[in-house]
């Protein structure tokens, strides 16, 4: 007989994200790519209420870990990596094929060097190496608003897609530490309320750009996170 806990609710949140998912990779295959950027969102929604649930009803676990991460790896892994492909490195054989599978492959890293640390389902302020669903909205914000699009020279596309796709590989599974999304408390706005104002402007400005200001935002958000965790590495150092 199949037994009901609390957990029901949290992980039937993850399996929605991971649905999402599966819904935004037909999308890509009909090549649907704003549709399928958008189920990505709902998916990105999902796996941020799936951990907010566990917490509030707590009953977050391991299996809810591990339910987490293979849905991410689909939604936020699959899904950018096919729409690479399908977008552009479909056209460079099988060097394209490995090239647009390295943030699925860097992705299901981060997610596996993640879920062997020690209390790994708590909520932490930052993540060590960028979070998959950063790095999917990082490349499809780009192929969405800019790739496919008059904005950019064509041959400035050509290099920049490369940027994009090595980029957001390197940074999942570097050393760098990143901070972790805003939580939607009270308490968390009060302990960090200069956070909370940029990432709320930087939702304001992306709707008003049309999604134009979310690629520039990840940008800035990974050079930030680069010249934060150097900066630091730097004055230790000298501390010594």
């Amino acid at each position: 007989m199949l037994r009901i806990t609390r957990s029901i609710v949290p992980n039937s949140l993850t399996l929605a994200n991971l649905f999402s998912g599966f819904i935004a990779l037909i999308n890509v295959a009909r090549e649907e790519y704003t549709l399928a950027a958008l189920f990505v969102l709902f998916a990105a929604l999902f796996d941020m209420f799936d951990g907010i649930t566990a917490r509030l009803v707590q009953s977050a676990s391991e299996l809810g870990v591990q339910l987490d991460s293979l849905s991410d790896a689909v939604s936020f892994g699959v899904v950018p990596s096919f729409m690479l492909y399908k977008i552009y490195f479909y056209q460079h054989g099988d060097l394209g094929l490995l090239i647009s599978a390295l943030p699925l492959i860097c992705g299901v890293l981060r997610l596996a060097r993640f879920n062997i640390q020690t209390n790994a389902y708590q909520d932490k302020q930052y993540f060590t190496g960028m979070a998959i669903p950063s790095s999917a909205f990082f490349i499809i914000s780009y192929l969405i608003f800019y790739h496919n699009s008059n904005f950019l020279d064509d041959s400035l596309k050509s290099y920049l897609i490369y940027f994009v796709t090595i980029g957001a590989s390197l940074a999942m599974v570097s050393t760098i530490k990143f901070l972790n999304a805003p939580r939607p408390s009270i308490k968390y706005i009060r302990q960090h309320p200069f956070v909370t104002t940029v990432f709320i402007l930087a939702i304001v400005l992306s709707f008003v750009t049309k999604g134009l200001f979310i690629f520039p935002f990840f940008v800035l958000y990974i050079l930030a996170s680069f010249l934060r965790h150097y900066y630091l590495k730097i004055f230790n150092q000298f501390k010594r």
